[in-house]
């Protein structure tokens, strides 16, 4: 596993067949023969529940002549690529300090009987609030993010205009694609994998699965670990070295 390789997602053809899209790449360039059942998807109708980096999935850098070079986060073309167009935003800074200030899940009290909301209390994580500009106005904020002056989930909320008003961390929307199919959409700038570590947020994300592909969302769904479940901090090059898919069984 190599988490630095940019150009390769082994096995994406399973999308051709898969029923949801869950997506928490960062800056990829696929190939266009591998970029084709990502789009094919994209335009299908069906859903999609992007993570935390995934409003920035994807950069051409290399090959800028590709006719995916659209999907990149700072497109022009397709203004704001995949994050935007799909997601509902690409990237745009780090709103709390990055590694300084953490994350508490604020539910929208107007949104609160969402199914997706089901069973979710207490949403926090050491990952820092993005920031958001061009969420469009028809999407439902289910969460915002308070920022908090510490790394700890006891840590008070930052006073000032960081909070006033708080960043949308967790929103549903609808796109409709290139073959005039609306997909259900999800994302959430939270979901890195220590944040993963937090119940409630893993409950929100299940659920989200639940809703998009219209099946009954329980009142408090299992979301217990399967195994051990230890991930390393986030980071630049402080991924486990030299792990196999067959490692994580």
């Amino acid at each position: 596993i190599d988490p630095e390789n940019q150009t390769n997602i082994p096995g994406i053809a399973a999308l051709d067949d898969a029923d949801m899209m869950i997506i928490a790449t960062r800056f990829r360039e696929l190939p266009d023969a591998d970029m084709e059942h990502v789009d094919a998807f994209v335009n299908s109708g069906k859903p999609i529940l992007g993570l935390r980096t995934a409003t920035h999935a994807f950069n051409y850098s290399r090959n800028k002549d590709s006719k995916f070079a659209k999907y990149s986060f700072n497109s022009r073309a397709w203004l704001g690529g995949f994050g935007q167009q799909v997601l509902g935003d690409t990237w745009i800074s780090h709103h709390g300090h990055h590694k300084v200030e953490s994350t508490r899940g604020v539910i929208n009290e107007s949104l609160k009987d969402h199914p997706i909301l089901r069973g979710v209390k207490d949403v926090w994580g050491p990952t820092d609030v993005y920031g958001i500009r061009n969420l469009p106005s028809d999407s439902q904020v289910l969460l915002y993010g308070q920022v908090l002056t510490g790394m700890k989930p006891e840590d008070p909320p930052v006073a000032g205009e960081k909070n006033e008003p708080m960043m949308p961390i967790f929103w549903v929307r609808e796109f409709t694609g290139a073959k005039d199919k609306t997909s259900k959409v999800i994302c959430t700038t939270m979901g890195a994998s220590v944040d993963l570590l937090c119940d409630d947020l893993r409950r929100a994300l299940v659920n989200s699965c639940y809703w998009a592909l219209d099946l009954d969302v329980p009142a408090l769904a299992n979301v217990e670990i399967v195994g051990e479940y230890n991930p390393t901090f986030y980071g630049f090059g402080s991924y486990q070295k030299g792990k196999k898919p067959a490692d994580w069984k």
